[in-house]
């Protein structure tokens, strides 16, 4: 066994074939497999890297896999600029095309129900961070000076304590608004967990990530809707980002639990914007 089979996503016909200079991860060009229907985006990797063992060290390559990254996100982006693609999770590899096939098989009620629920729809991130600024404290030439006794260091202190809960509330409560007004606007929505910015290396403090579900066709005044509040609160910074192929919803077929004890090999990571952890490899 010299090459496996790599699988980027599952989506319907689409009217022209792949970008025939596309490539993906490792290199390898994209091509479609078609299976009743639906087809699976695939490409050839080698058995060196991406079988069980050498796979699963990998994995713990933080280089290696932010390549894989991104030669997975190169298809997916291409895929969603003219389909809607159920995108599959980071380094999911099966055997051969069979082995893609008996996948396609098992999960074409799941496949065929999510891309119904997805058709025409893409994700849109949104990010609130809150950015140091000079009111974070009552005075800041008091603040700079020093202190005259401790009775004067404890005041400073409660007052730069004071200033930055206000801070805080006040993020809170524009978060809190941005988001209901942004949920309203799109078919769904998902809150994830803050990003560490030490991690992220954006500056400020993340106190909203979210990723809105939107038409296409909605996603123009999405956009504006999101710039007009760029400005809307002092000391908060608004990120967008997209559009993204639908990760944050596209949930796990019910099944995928027993479909992870027969695979070959499985791995963890994740795709840094979009969701999407690492690793199968079916027979």
């Amino acid at each position: 066994m010299t090459g496996l089979r790599y699988v980027y996503a599952v989506c319907r016909p689409v009217g022209a074939p792949l970008q025939a200079e596309l490539t993906g991860v490792a290199g390898a060009p994209a091509k479609m497999l078609h299976h009743h229907g639906l087809i699976a985006v695939v490409s050839d990797v080698p058995a060196q890297d991406f079988a069980e063992e050498p796979l699963r060290a990998h994995l713990e390559d933080l280089d290696w896999l932010a390549a894989t990254a991104r030669g997975h996100q190169q298809v997916i982006d291409a895929l969603t600029a003219v389909t809607t693609p159920l995108p599959l999770r980071l380094a999911t590899v099966f055997r051969d095309d069979s082995g893609v096939r008996v996948m396609m098989e098992e999960r074409e009620e799941y496949f065929r129900r999510t891309l119904d629920r997805l058709e025409g729809r893409v994700e849109w991130g949104v990010k609130v961070y809150v950015e140091p600024t000079g009111e974070e404290t009552a005075d800041p030439d008091a603040a700079a000076a020093k202190p005259a006794s401790g009775r004067d260091y404890l005041l400073q202190r409660r007052s730069k304590a004071r200033a930055q809960e206000d801070t805080w509330q006040r993020a809170e409560r524009f978060a809190g608004r941005l988001h209901s007004l942004l949920s309203e606007h799109a078919d769904a929505a998902r809150l994830h967990a803050p990003q560490n910015s030490a991690l992220s290396r954006s500056s400020g403090q993340n106190v909203l990530n979210a990723a809105y579900l939107v038409p296409r066709t909605e996603s123009e005044e999405f956009v504006e809707r999101v710039d007009r509040t760029k400005d809307e609160e002092p000391g908060m910074r608004v990120e967008l980002t997209g559009p993204w192929a639908a990760y944050s919803f596209v949930d796990p077929p019910a099944d995928d639990e027993a479909a992870e004890s027969r695979a070959q090999g499985a791995g963890s990571g994740r795709d840094e914007e979009n969701g999407g952890s690492a690793g199968e490899a079916g027979s």
